[in-house]
């Protein structure tokens, strides 16, 4: 398979890969075994080393840690990492999915990157996983800073709400002409300066500001100087 070779794996067996690519609609016109159980092992493979990565790399009690792994399993990031492996490109679709732009469609594309590490791990064991996703995933949450969470300030209020901790946002800075001003903000948890962000307006930079404070946090930082 290309997408093995693509990617570094050696194996021999590659009909569980190839299993881990096939959808429901083409495996009941072939007669064959869709990912779907392929996919219920990954689930928990990956949810086993996102609570590991989060342990081991973040100060976060139980509360915060059990939020951030939701959001680095949840659908959105997982239709990331597999459209950024191109893992898409070899789904085996039933014509009419394949009509319907089932390729790109987010919650298969999702389900197969699961069925994947669910097939990597039959095949290889949990070790080269570890070392799959370390190579390939984590570098993708660090280096792209959480893209695919849509409102940093709502995941920060999530998380320090299971501490009952106080929260808040300030500007500290306005530069620049009336019609292009920069307004740069801050936000405090427990009067500690948590992270800073500046944006062309007080609702985008709160945003940066957020994004910043759980980059800190997941790089195993606790919080910037005051």
């Amino acid at each position: 398979m290309k997408i093995l070779e693509e990617l570094g794996i050696k194996t021999d067996h590659e009909s569980l890969y190839q299993r881990a690519f096939t959808h429901t609609s083409y495996a009941n016109e072939h007669g064959l075994e869709s990912y779907e159980r392929l996919e219920y092992l990954g689930d928990a493979v990956l949810e086993l080393f996102m609570s590991d990565y989060l342990f081991r790399n973040t100060e976060y009690d139980e509360g915060m840690m059990t939020k951030l792994r939701a959001h680095y399993v949840c659908e959105e990031a997982l239709y990331e990492y597999s459209l950024k492996l191109k893992l898409n490109e070899e789904l085996l679709l039933g014509k009419g999915e394949e009509e319907n732009g089932g390729k790109y469609r987010k919650a298969i594309v999702a389900d197969i990157f699961e069925a994947f590490i669910g097939a990597l791990y039959l095949d290889q064991g949990n070790k080269t996983v570890t070392e799959f996703l370390n190579t390939h995933v984590i570098p993708m949450i660090e280096t792209h800073k959480l893209d695919f969470i849509n409102d940093y300030k709502s995941v920060l209020q999530e998380l320090v709400q299971t501490d009952k901790r106080s929260l808040e946002y300030s500007v500290i800075n306005e530069e620049g002409p009336a019609h292009n001003k920069v307004f740069t903000v801050e936000v405090r948890i427990d009067s500690i300066r948590y992270g800073v962000g500046s944006a062309h307006s007080k609702k985008e930079a709160e945003q940066e500001a957020a994004k910043d404070a759980l980059k800190k946090a997941q790089n195993g930082g606790t919080h910037v100087n005051n």
